[in-house]
């Protein structure tokens, strides 16, 4: 009863936000608005040369065998691009998660800290290709950070991740993917062999509204099992003062997880907090 209602307070706050989101973008100067769309197209863009703090908050259900354990998870994602030369950029890209999990892995089991942090770093040219690729590529580190033994997998991880994408017009459409195998960590606990796939698929409006559907999907090698929330998700380009924002809202579905992981719909909400040059 106290999840289900702080979900609705939640979603009344969400919905005040959001009302006001649609009203703040109307007192952009005119002279504004091709910016304003150009930093959108950025945010769909994984490889932008565009310094963003994105704080992204996840709800997640019905874990384990009775279905009754659940997650608040926030991400913490900054995205930090420095210029090597007139022709490359690397962008480095962190996950800094912190969670809250209740009823993992057994009944009456709770546990709060911070998760495992991944950090990519991708080498990628400042100009798309003569046909309008964009790509990236370069490797991602797995660090075990983890403040309890719940909360992570004490495993040091390396491997590569790509990106490529192109846009056309108000669409983005690409694929973001990575693979991490584990270099050490504590004897006890299972290796990582780990593929992620994140389809990159979305369109700003002229109102910069952003709409997006994709997928988090990974396949776990060591268990032989996938991982797959659909998530589908509207985006609005904001103002409050000088600070430009960009506010999420969206609905996930477990397409596929492993045994004892979470099932049914989930909720994720996420603030983006912009530094364009």
């Amino acid at each position: 009863m106290k999840i289900v209602l702080k979900i609705k307070m939640m979603l009344h706050i969400l919905i005040i936000i959001l009302a006001v989101t649609m009203i703040v973008p109307l007192s952009w100067a005119q002279e504004q608005k091709d910016d304003a769309e150009e930093l959108a197209k950025k945010l769909a863009n994984p490889v932008a040369a565009l310094i963003s703090v994105p704080v992204q908050y996840n709800y997640d259900k019905n874990y384990g065998p009775e279905d009754d354990g659940y997650v608040n998870l926030v991400n913490v994602q900054p995205v930090i691009p420095f210029s090597m030369n007139e022709e490359w950029n690397i962008i480095t890209r962190t996950i800094i998660p912190y969670k809250d999990q209740h009823d993992i892995p057994m009944k009456d089991m709770e546990e709060a800290g911070l998760g495992d942090i991944t950090a990519s770093q991708f080498f990628s040219p400042k100009a798309p290709t003569a046909g309008g690729l964009i790509w990236g590529v370069g490797p991602v580190e797995l660090l075990p950070t983890a403040s309890h033994d719940v909360l992570g997998g004490e495993q040091w991880g390396l491997g590569p991740t790509a990106v490529a994408l192109k846009q056309m017009g108000g669409w983005t459409v690409g694929l973001l993917t990575s693979h991490i195998w584990s270099l050490g960590g504590e004897d006890t606990r299972a290796n990582v062999n780990l593929t992620s796939l994140q389809p990159i698929f979305s369109y700003v409006t002229k109102t910069r509204t952003t709409l997006g559907v994709t997928t988090e999907s990974s396949y776990d090698w060591e268990e032989n099992h996938w991982s797959v929330p659909v998530i589908a998700q509207v985006s609005q380009l904001f103002k409050i003062g000088p600070q430009i924002l960009q506010l999420s809202l969206g609905g996930k579905y477990w397409a596929a997880s492993p045994d004892n992981g979470p099932e049914g719909w989930g909720l994720r909400v996420q603030l983006t907090f912009l530094f364009p040059k």
